[in-house]
């Protein structure tokens, strides 16, 4: 059969790095093994009964069946600006201000096409979320990565980065809650961003995937609650954590109109926008009562707390991440992530992320998922105690 080639564009994305760890674990339950998957970062609770409910109910509204409004309902525009100003404050201009996208992923990969020309440059968090990577490949720029390190709290620290990259820079992507750090922003952090974003003319694009998952009281911050953020950039929600609707694919962007009709833009040539039905309920979820993300909350900490004083009692010196659904853990000595990772899953049938996959400076940890229950939780240490690495 004759080879068909690649484009240029395809041909620059990055390597699917957890591609093949997925193949890994595949090949382990083939053979019949029970493997403890904490090592993705799906939600494994289902979507909420009243937002179910209200998808059942649109999906049998004709009003759905044909096309959306190519840049999305109104209702569910207006729902995102009644939602930042209860929860954070935050005026919004639903007109102008907000884009419906097909996820928070979409959007993360979308903007760089829509702000970079070839050979722009822009700022990435390391470690951090492959997939700012992939859309920076996509429009031919370049990135330069912000060290995300322990004794800086896993904050960038924009003292160590040169004045000449920044001048460089036109775009800078931010996510807290972090992935993979579980580390979170401070109002400085954000205070400085947008000073820093105003003196280079950077868009700051955060991701604010995490953005309901705080632990010990703490609720986390959103960008544009810092004066001047909307001036400069935008930020990205998505219903799949903080709503446990990861498979429905809906989320928005929030912030200056020119990045907003920018996304709008791109995404008139590429979809009809989402489904109806799917925003309904996405608005009814925003609008309708919290107590589930609330729930939610308290879940992923008390697994949180299961997970982190089991491995302590095994003699794993690590720290209890902040916020997310993840924890970021160091290696022991003598391994590289990698290595390690394929240890645990090899010997223990126990899946975690090696942090490499995040970054240079995810080097030295993995990156282990809230998302298995507590008995699960407490069995994947009972596996790793049983490999005797650590010492009590």
């Amino acid at each position: 059969m004759k080879q068909i080639q690649f484009s240029d564009a395809l041909q620059r994305l990055p390597k699917q790095f957890f591609a093949s760890l997925t193949r890994k674990v595949q090949n382990l339950q083939a053979e019949g093994h029970d493997v403890i998957n904490l090592g993705q970062g799906n939600p494994d609770q289902p979507t909420p009964d009243h937002i179910v409910q209200s998808l059942q109910e649109a999906a049998a509204n004709p009003a759905y069946h044909g096309y959306s409004p190519f840049r999305g309902h109104q209702f569910l525009k207006d729902a995102a600006a009644t939602f930042y100003k209860r929860e954070y404050d935050v005026d919004v201009n639903p007109d102008i201000e907000v884009a419906v996208l097909f996820g928070g992923k979409a959007g993360l990969v979308e903007i760089s096409q829509c702000l970079l020309n070839k050979g722009d440059v822009a700022l990435v968090p390391d470690p951090g979320y492959p997939d700012y990577w992939s859309g920076i490949a996509m429009a031919n720029a370049k990135m330069e990565t912000m060290p995300l390190l322990e004794k800086n709290d896993y904050l960038p620290n924009y003292q160590d980065i040169s004045q000449g990259i920044f001048e460089k820079a036109k775009l800078m992507f931010l996510n807290y809650p972090n992935n993979p750090t579980a580390g979170i922003a401070t109002e400085e952090l954000f205070e400085e961003t947008v000073n820093l974003a105003n003196k280079y003319d950077i868009c700051v694009v955060h991701d604010f995937a995490y953005a309901t998952i705080g632990f010990d009281g703490k609720k986390p911050i959103s960008f544009l609650q810092t004066p001047g953020a909307k001036e400069v950039g935008i930020e990205i929600y998505t219903l799949s954590k903080s709503y446990n609707m990861a498979g429905w694919r809906v989320g928005f962007a929030v912030g200056h109109p020119d990045v907003i009709r920018a996304i709008e833009l791109i995404q008139d040539h590429f979809y009809v926008s989402l489904f109806g039905g799917i925003q309904k309920a996405a608005a009814d979820a925003l609008l309708g009562p919290q107590q589930c993300t609330e729930d939610m909350t308290k879940l992923y900490e008390s697994r949180r707390n299961v997970l982190i004083n089991g491995l302590k009692e095994i003699g794993w010196e690590v720290e209890a991440p902040k916020g997310s659904f993840f924890s970021w853990l160091k290696v022991p000595d003598g391994y590289t992530s990698e290595e390690f990772a394929d240890l645990l899953l090899h010997k223990a049938h126990v899946v975690v992320a090696p942090g490499i996959g995040f970054g240079r400076n995810g080097e030295g940890y993995v990156r282990v998922g809230l998302l298995a229950d507590e008995s699960r939780l407490k069995e994947a240490v009972e596996r790793i105690r049983n490999l005797k690495i650590f010492k009590r």
